[in-house]
């Protein structure tokens, strides 16, 4: 397989991964109108560490470090995601 084959299978998954990331805010915006709704606040920090920690357990020992930081910055971004939205529907 030559590079130009590997990064087409690289485009590929990139293609997947931002289909599911638009997906992941679809659902962080239902769930930053039940937050506020409820009157929840936005970060559950015990709920954000135990869903890193089982992402790297979902991954090969070499790569789980760099999966989990990684992952930890998706959730940081659905977190200002959900922030965003809630303040934005203050005046609503």
């Amino acid at each position: 397989m030559d590079l130009s084959e590997l990064r087409e299978q690289i485009d590929g998954v990139d293609a997947e991964l931002v289909a599911l990331l638009e997906k992941r805010f679809e659902v962080a915006a239902a769930i930053a109108d039940y937050k506020q709704a409820h009157g929840l606040p936005v970060l559950d920090a015990g709920r954000e560490k135990a869903k890193i920690e089982a992402v790297k357990a979902r991954c090969r020992p070499e790569t789980a470090e760099l999966i989990g930081s990684l992952y930890g910055s998706i959730i940081a971004a659905t977190r200002a995601y959900e922030t965003s939205r809630m303040e934005g529907s203050h005046g609503k």
